[in-house]
């Protein structure tokens, strides 16, 4: 029922795959045809277009020149495990694009499978926050973006509003956002202020410029990634359309990709603001390759796996302690939010946050991690 929404992959697509050689992704991936769908069960990622842009710039796109670019790539040392299924058209109204595309991503999220949404505009995040509602689970949201999108209670949903339905409609399942790559002068004090009042977390594009594995930790603790490709300045994005001075590199773009299919949590993947332009589609083919592979080198590590091979480390403070863990396999640090038996907490069980070395340093210098003292605080209010 929830498949009927997608729209076969076009018969130009599939002719092109057939002249591939048979190293390529395009031979690699099974698809959505008018005479087949895909056996799920034997699928790990599902790629699906939207081409719905209501929400933002009124450009006509369709995803063929991704399709073009993407699939003539060669596949690192991974199996695909990928399928594509085709695209979700615009409804009558954006809200029927919604529900269709809330009801295909929920579908897929059940049975385990991670959906790579290339969509029109970047308010169809707030259908894939949506899809997590039958989960019964809180979501952390990360946002690859210049600007915060927040918007005026009373407005309409759109691309650079959609994060105040997000925050204000029930049910309310977000427990965190994260913003990488904000620049201030697109986004007002009064937005910026709201950040640290909702206990969310920023970075702007200087800091993670100079040093992206500052990024790293986020993505780990990440249920949605959403990535604006206006976050790209426009002499690598191919993006002259709405032309963009600055932004995140190429080179930088693909490593925060990578950075969130490494992610043991990441469980939906989004690419937003585009203009289906062939330009743009190269660097964007690129971002879904290095999502994919750092997706296929994922170490499963706790909360999934045992803690034995954990380290735990505490550190104590003048009225409390710090719990922190480090892994044996990766050396990679997470940081223990306990469980507060008196309070209304929103995880109903301790939980580690992902950290990195350099904030348990701080904390032996009795620094309390910024991000650890936030998530204490939304976990209780």
């Amino acid at each position: 029922m929830e498949f009927s929404f997608l729209e076969p992959v076009a018969d130009e697509i599939q002719n092109l795959v057939k002249e591939l050689s048979s190293q390529q992704l395009g031979r690699k991936i099974v698809f959505h045809t008018q005479d087949d769908f895909p056996d799920l069960d034997q699928i790990k990622l599902a790629i699906i277009g939207v081409s719905e842009n209501r929400g933002g710039f009124v450009v006509d796109f369709e995803l063929t020149h991704f399709r073009n670019e993407f699939y003539r790539l060669y596949p690192g040392n991974w199996e695909a495990s990928i399928a594509d299924l085709g695209d979700i058209l615009p409804g009558s109204t954006k809200s029927d694009t919604y529900f269709a595309l809330q009801q295909v991503v929920s579908t897929l999220l059940k049975r385990r499978i991670i959906p790579i949404v290339i969509g029109g505009t970047q308010d169809l995040t707030y259908p894939l926050y949506r899809a997590y509602d039958q989960l019964e689970q809180m979501v952390n949201l990360v946002s690859i973006d210049n600007r915060f999108d927040f918007g005026k209670e009373e407005e309409s949903i759109s691309a650079q509003s959609y994060l105040t339905k997000i925050v204000l409609d029930e049910p309310n399942n977000l427990f965190n956002f994260c913003n990488i790559g904000y620049q201030t002068y697109f986004n007002s004090q009064e937005e910026i202020d709201l950040i640290e009042k909702l206990f969310f977390d920023a970075y702007r594009l200087g800091d993670i410029s100079g040093d992206i594995t500052l990024s790293e930790p986020v993505f780990r603790d990440a249920d949605i990634v959403s990535l604006d490709l206006t976050s790209v300045k426009s002499s690598d994005s191919g993006n002259f359309i709405s032309f963009m001075p600055n932004g995140f590199t190429g080179k930088e773009i693909c490593a925060l990709s990578r950075y969130s299919g490494l992610s043991d949590k990441v469980s939906m993947f989004g690419i937003f603001n585009h203009h289906g332009t062939a330009q743009e589609a190269v660097l964007l083919a690129q971002i879904v390759w290095y999502f994919i592979e750092g997706f296929h080198y994922r170490s499963n590590e706790y909360p999934f796996g045992s803690k034995d091979n954990y380290v735990r480390y505490i550190v104590p403070l003048d009225e409390d302690e710090l719990v922190f863990f480090r892994s044996d396999k990766t050396e990679r640090w997470w940081i223990e939010i306990p469980y507060i038996s008196s309070g209304n907490n929103k995880l109903k069980k301790s939980a580690l946050l992902p950290c990195s070395y350099e904030e348990y340093l701080k904390a032996c210098n009795h620094e309390i991690p910024e991000r650890w003292w936030k998530a204490q605080r939304k976990n209780i209010i």
